[in-house]
């Protein structure tokens, strides 16, 4: 069985990526749709709207700005810490090794995801 309940402990991580800081939120599973739906998650510090990453994300350290700068490329590209509890899957663990994960990830896609990426670069 997968490690995450539908509700229970866990909460989800949003991240900030202009303060390089994430945040623990109540679960979307443990409010009703009508209500989450609703809510906006913003940074405590700056106010800006933070993204949700998914229970796996871990944070790198605020100073460590090439880590930030890959996980807000994964993020754009579709690539976040959701899973079950069994792992989010493979993520590259430095910024010179996005471009060949990226390119390897394009070609998985549907022709209509392919066609979305390229006219939202």
């Amino acid at each position: 069985m997968c490690r995450y309940a539908m509700s229970g402990p866990y909460k989800d991580t949003y991240a900030c990526f202009d303060c390089r800081k994430s945040f623990k939120q109540i679960s979307r599973h443990d409010l009703p749709p009508e209500v989450y739906e609703r809510l906006e998650f913003k940074c405590p510090q700056c106010a800006a709207p933070m993204v949700s990453m998914g229970k796996d994300f871990r944070a790198p350290k605020q100073s460590d700005l090439k880590q930030w700068k890959k996980v807000a490329i994964l993020y754009r590209h579709g690539f976040t810490y959701h899973s079950c509890g069994c792992g989010p899957g493979y993520r590259p663990a430095e910024l010179r090794q996005l471009p060949k994960f990226l390119e390897k990830s394009v070609h998985k896609r549907s022709e209509g995801e392919r066609l979305l990426l390229r006219l939202v670069k």
